[in-house]
């Protein structure tokens, strides 16, 4: 399947590629065609990938595995009744992304953990869930989270 993208032009996409959200993403509920775009021109693979629509091709979000800026893991607590809209998948079965805002000063980027991606890898089914944990923000702040990932890796 051929898609328009705002940042890597015309690209193919697989078809088995293409994530099914069946209600959409928080704010845009009427999309419910995604792809995981990788920017495969680097050396190594950045931590940062693309959702983006393929519907609509300036509806494109960064996201990331949440576990590269937090410093516990991330455990998100989801109802089970929602989990069964993606299939209910076994937890190995689960890729759980967060979006991210990178404004130009990079020392405000945030990761968005109060609404992450869960993606069901076995069936492509995916949806945005807004968890129960109370400690987790909305604007969570990636650029310290790193410096202190950093740090503690020293």
């Amino acid at each position: 399947m051929k898609a328009e993208t705002k940042f890597f032009g015309t690209i193919d996409i697989d078809d088995d590629k293409v994530l099914d959200f069946p209600m959409g993403i928080i704010g845009f509920e009427e999309l419910n065609h995604f792809a995981l775009i990788f920017d495969s021109e680097r050396e190594e693979r950045s931590k940062i990938s693309w959702l983006q629509s393929m519907e609509e091709p300036l509806m494109v979000m960064p996201v990331i595995n949440p576990d590269e800026i937090t410093d516990d893991g991330y455990h998100p607590i989801i109802e089970d009744e929602l989990m069964k809209q993606i299939g209910d998948p076994a937890d190995e079965d689960l890729l759980i992304l967060v979006t991210m805002s990178i404004p130009s000063d990079l020392t405000k980027m945030t990761a968005n953990l109060k609404a992450p991606i869960i993606i069901n890898t076995t069936n492509g089914k995916a949806m945005q869930v807004i968890v129960e944990n109370e400690d987790y923000k909305v604007k969570y702040n990636v650029y310290d989270a790193i410096e202190r990932l950093k740090k503690a890796g020293e």
